[in-house]
């Protein structure tokens, strides 16, 4: 699985997960397995219990990933997976373990998770959300949340995950969808992309700009083309978004601007 984007959202939920505060009794995960994940994924600066704060195990989850998402997003990402992990194996998704989570809790999660682009299972497993069965507002909703982890540099971002397409190709062909009803057949993407423009009221040329978003409009309809042509430069293995000649630091900012030209589309919409 990609990235995991680290958000308030699942921050939330994966403290709920932990959360045994006001239940009589303690459940695991317990504060020594926390810790081993904590230690394991390189984040001890940000425990309150390093610094002498007595805290449960959801405020102490909170601090770890607040902390996290801010100095430490890769190791933060790494956390979250692995802390998931450890609750699913405790028996925390299922009804009848004493260390169940909660009907509440789990279904709470599911919610966040699919809120930032991810499915989470009744049994707790996680995987990115697959689009291919998506359509109308679900599909809207979840094409925003590959753009928020386009936009935080999440480079499976730009591969849109259980299809053959990626984040632009898949948003570009959403917006035909939805304004004319049928799905496009176009295969050219500066084409596909240009009709999408087109069809929201946006500029694709800066010749024909005459306003300063116009002009702004254009710009990301090039640099969307850009984008699109650096991902066709070479042949491209499995699960890679660009070419290897292609530098981390590049298909960061190669990333940021498909989820910029994205959000301008569903915006549009």
């Amino acid at each position: 699985m990609g990235q995991l984007v680290i958000s308030e959202t699942v921050i939330t939920a994966l403290s709920r997960l932990v959360d045994d505060g006001q239940a009589e009794v303690k459940r695991e995960p317990t504060h020594s397995a926390i810790e081993f994940q904590i230690d394991k994924a390189r984040l001890s600066a940000g425990d309150p219990s390093k610094t002498g704060q007595v805290v449960g195990k959801a405020k102490r989850v909170r601090g770890v990933l607040s902390w996290g998402m801010e100095n430490a997003p890769l190791n933060a990402s790494q956390f979250a997976e692995a802390l998931l992990a450890v609750v699913r194996g405790s028996g925390g998704f299922r009804e009848t373990s004493p260390n169940y989570a909660g009907r509440e809790a789990i279904i709470d999660a599911i919610a966040a998770f699919r809120s930032e682009g991810y499915e989470l299972s009744t049994d707790g497993e996680l995987r990115p959300l697959l689009l291919d069965s998506l359509s109308g507002k679900p599909l809207t909703e979840a094409l925003n949340a590959y753009v928020r982890r386009a936009r935080a540099g999440a480079l499976d971002a730009a591969l849109v995950t259980g299809t053959g397409k990626d984040l632009l190709e898949a948003t570009a062909k959403h917006v035909l969808m939805t304004k004319f009803g049928t799905e496009p057949t176009i295969t050219n993407f500066p084409t596909l992309l240009a009709q999408a423009f087109i069809a929201l009221g946006l500029c694709i040329e800066k010749s024909a700009a005459r306003s300063p978003q116009e002009r702004v409009d254009a710009a990301l309809y090039e640099l969307a083309c850009g984008v699109n042509a650096l991902r066709n430069a070479q042949g491209i293995g499995h699960g890679r978004p660009f070419p290897s000649t292609v530098s981390p630091d590049e298909a960061r900012i190669a990333v940021e601007s498909m989820g910029a030209v994205a959000d301008r589309l569903l915006t549009q919409l």
